[in-house]
């Protein structure tokens, strides 16, 4: 398993379409929401957090697991790697752990920046545990989606529906709360996740009420992972 997350790093800087997509646009959506916060009366800390960790997590983590699973499927190398001793679970922590890490940090960096430029999260395990739970998310969406995802051009496609509908989710919650259409909010993708990080960074709500919003956010994760279970390829399709 190492030795495939080794070569799957060599990879990820190797390739300058995926340093770009991982690295660069996540940060520069990142230095721009933060100086946005500065010049906008009665921004929430709180929103601007989970504006930025749904981009880097969504941008940088979600697209290229996509497009990282659907390029190595094309050129036969999931096949390869199947027909070793590896079982498939362990195939796939080494192909998603290191974009994974680098996501962790990508956040970890912004948001201390945040902290530093603004005011420190008021509940740090919680926004943790909010961040974690999202990775996870978008992880077992990553896999749906490369299911149904015939080659890295065809990624930019088919991640496109996912993307867009979490980030969306999570900036209108993030920037108009859940007072109105709550149920509906919590239950999309990304809505409980970023009221989870809005309450860990602004405080206000009891803790057990906000660990109760891990539950919808898991529970994406259970349906992502079946549906990635049925749909998902390991040779290219004919």
């Amino acid at each position: 398993m190492l030795a495939i997350a080794h070569g799957e790093l060599i990879q990820i800087f190797r390739n300058r379409l995926v340093l770009v997509t991982m690295l660069v646009m996540p940060a520069a959506a990142s230095a721009f929401y933060i100086y946005l916060h500065d010049r906008i009366p009665g921004l929430a800390v709180g929103t601007v957090a989970a504006v930025l960790m749904f981009l880097v997590v969504v941008m940088g983590l979600y697209t290229t697991a996509v497009t990282t699973l659907a390029s190595r499927r094309q050129n036969l190398f999931l096949k390869r790697l199947r027909s070793t001793a590896v079982d498939d679970a362990r195939i796939l922590t080494g192909l998603l752990l290191p974009v994974t890490a680098i996501t962790v940090v990508q956040v970890a960096v912004v948001l201390t920046v945040l902290s530093i430029v603004a005011e420190p999260p008021a509940d740090l395990l919680l926004l943790v545990a909010a961040t974690l739970a999202t990775v996870v998310m978008m992880l077992g969406l990553a896999l749906a989606t490369a299911g149904v995802t015939n080659s890295p051009e065809h990624a930019q496609v088919t991640t496109l529906p996912v993307l867009l509908g979490v980030l969306v989710v999570s900036g209108w919650v993030g920037f108009t709360g859940t007072e109105e259409l709550t149920l509906l909010k919590r239950l999309l993708p990304g809505g409980a996740a970023a009221e989870l990080v809005v309450d860990a960074w602004d405080g206000g709500a009891p803790v057990a009420d906000s660990l109760f919003l891990l539950a919808p956010t898991l529970a994406w994760v259970v349906v992502a992972v079946g549906l990635a279970a049925r749909i998902f390829r390991w040779e290219p399709r004919r």
